[in-house]
């Protein structure tokens, strides 16, 4: 998705490429903010990327993650724009709905517990600890109006209206109706 973006809105690919490939490194439920851009520095550091690129490159990555509709960082560059709207995209539809199924699974998350709403300050604590239909509501319907690129805003309409249709069925099925 990033390579596709990037062609259409005309951006390094080389900077979108390497922010894509490492902006989940050390994610930052897992680790402290700081953990991902540093191990990028190193990694690129040592592969000897020139030290504007791997300045742009870190930059991105600590900027990219949504953390909660009141904890968004303000993305500077079109590169970041681009990558952060590439990773918001693998989070929507048929893929979007995989991963949060995997990833709920991994942390023992409750697929759906009726009494636990959804909450909109997403906390690591709120983020390991919440159901994952909640997660849809704390972060993946929310997706769509936050895209940067036009490219993406056209990519992520489908794969959101998707996404409603699947909370809509399992809703129905939850309550018996189906």
């Amino acid at each position: 998705m990033t390579q596709r973006i990037g062609k259409k809105e005309g951006v390094d690919l080389f900077v979108v490429e390497l922010a894509a490939l490492l902006h989940d490194l050390a994610d930052w439920k897992f680790h402290s903010a700081a953990a991902g851009p540093r191990l990028a520095r190193q990694i690129l550091s040592k592969r000897k990327v020139p030290p504007d690129v791997t300045r742009h490159v870190c930059e991105i990555i600590s900027t990219i993650s949504f953390k909660g509709v009141r904890a968004e960082k303000k993305i500077r560059t079109l590169e970041g724009k681009v990558v952060q709207d590439a990773d918001r995209l693998d989070a929507l539809g048929a893929i979007g709905i995989a991963r949060a199924f995997a990833v709920g699974g991994y942390l023992h998350r409750s697929i759906y517990i009726p009494t636990q709403k959804p909450s909109l300050r997403l906390t690591k604590k709120a983020t390991l600890n919440g159901t994952t239909i909640n997660h849809f509501y704390e972060k993946l319907l929310l997706l769509k109006d936050r895209m940067h690129t036009r490219t993406a805003k056209n990519l992520a309409g489908k794969r959101h209206a998707y996404m409603e249709t699947y909370v809509k069925r399992f809703f129905q099925e939850w309550d018996g109706k189906i």
